[in-house]
């Protein structure tokens, strides 16, 4: 049984949590919040620290202090942030779901997640060439589609939902 089947995200090692990332970059794009409604909004302008052609953080271990609106997950947390993509390894765990066929750890390719449409690999902008009140312009729905869905037949988009409550 593979540690993601057997364990429960608190009990894993720091390197069998930090294998959960695909690297798509989703968590990565600039979210903004309707201070009225709460919904939650993603766009395509991703972090400035976002290496565009890898689809990593250039500054990883320091990226909190630099990008002050940068969230660490964790075990704790990763349930009660409601903006996390469906698709995410964190959340699909967190919620019971199983790893997706184009989970690096699944398919034992890290091109799938791009293949899948997962990455945003060739689809943001840095928020470095985006003012800040641009943003809505920037406005997209791609990253809350889970092509997991589309496979069971579910439509291609999932109704958002709030997790760990």
């Amino acid at each position: 049984m593979a540690f993601w089947e057997d364990k429960k995200l608190g009990e894993m090692s720091r390197a069998e949590w930090e294998s959960l990332c695909d690297g798509c970059a989703r968590c990565c794009l600039i979210k903004l919040e309707d201070i009225d409604t709460g919904e939650i909004i993603t766009s395509d302008v991703h972090c400035k620290l976002l290496d565009e052609k890898t689809c990593r953080c250039t500054n990883y271990p320091d990226r909190a202090s630099l990008v002050p609106d940068c969230i660490a997950l964790s075990p704790e947390n990763v349930g009660r942030i409601k903006w996390m993509p469906l698709t995410c390894a964190y959340r699909r765990l967190a919620e019971g779901r199983p790893l997706a066929w184009w989970h690096p750890l699944i398919s034992g390719d890290p091109d799938t997640v791009v293949a899948a449409g997962i990455s945003i690999l060739g689809r943001t902008v840095s928020e470095t060439g985006v003012g800040a009140d641009e943003y809505e312009d920037h406005a997209v729905d791609w990253p809350d589609i889970d092509p997991d869905d589309d496979l069971e037949g579910r439509g291609k988009r999932r109704q958002k939902r709030e997790i760990g409550k």
